[in-house]
């Protein structure tokens, strides 16, 4: 397996504390239709304002149209590795529904994509979420309707050692330890810039 782990002091949960953006996946084992499902579950069951349920998903599995679709929409950099995972996704925001405009859209599908990341944790794969993609090609490509925006790219599969990546650099930084900023730059208490004790 490839990836250091950070020390988390203050004991956060494994699943978060075993969390990482992969790029390190075997190309031999699959992602089950079983298993997509379940991430997919997690990922309904987040929070959303209003209980309006924004985030969709389009799901492709190695070897479907889908998932040759969302890999063609990836940029150049990512396909150089995320043709390797066993499932790629799109995950999308639906701004409109019958009640009108849709609040924290964008909010609702990363708590989503949160869920969907920490259940593949829970089984024993990664999820690697992607900005580098072609949101407008994915329009085109699988007719997305104009009030729905994609907003990210996710591929799911199982981690292998990071010798898969070829460049040293990209070995290196995929075993890297995970790094955060400190909490007393993330936590204010009376006045911005005071840490939390």
């Amino acid at each position: 397996m490839s990836g250091g782990q950070q020390e988390t002091p203050i004991g956060v949960h494994e699943l978060i504390a075993r969390r990482r953006s992969l790029r390190a996946l075997d190309a031999m084992i699959d992602v089950t239709p079983a298993q997509i499902r379940s991430l997919l579950d997690a990922a309904r069951w987040a929070p959303s304002f209003g209980n309006t349920q924004p985030a969709r998903f389009l799901v492709g599995l190695r070897g479907d149209d889908t998932y040759a679709g969302v890999l063609a929409a990836l940029t150049e950099r990512n396909r150089s590795w995320a043709h390797r995972a066993g499932a790629l996704l799109i995950g999308l925001a639906v701004r409109r529904n019958a009640k009108g405009e849709v609040p924290y859209a964008e909010y609702g599908v990363g708590l989503a994509t949160e869920n969907l990341a920490l259940q593949a944790v829970a089984e024993g794969l990664a999820a690697h979420q992607m900005a580098g993609f072609d949101a407008e090609r994915v329009r085109r490509t699988f007719d997305v309707p104009s009030d729905v925006d994609p907003l990210v790219a996710i591929a799911v599969g199982v981690p292998a050692d990071a010798e898969v990546l070829g460049e040293p650099r990209d070995v290196e930084r995929e075993r890297a330890a995970r790094t955060r900023l400190p909490l007393s730059e993330v936590a204010y208490t009376g006045t911005w810039g005071e840490p939390l004790p």
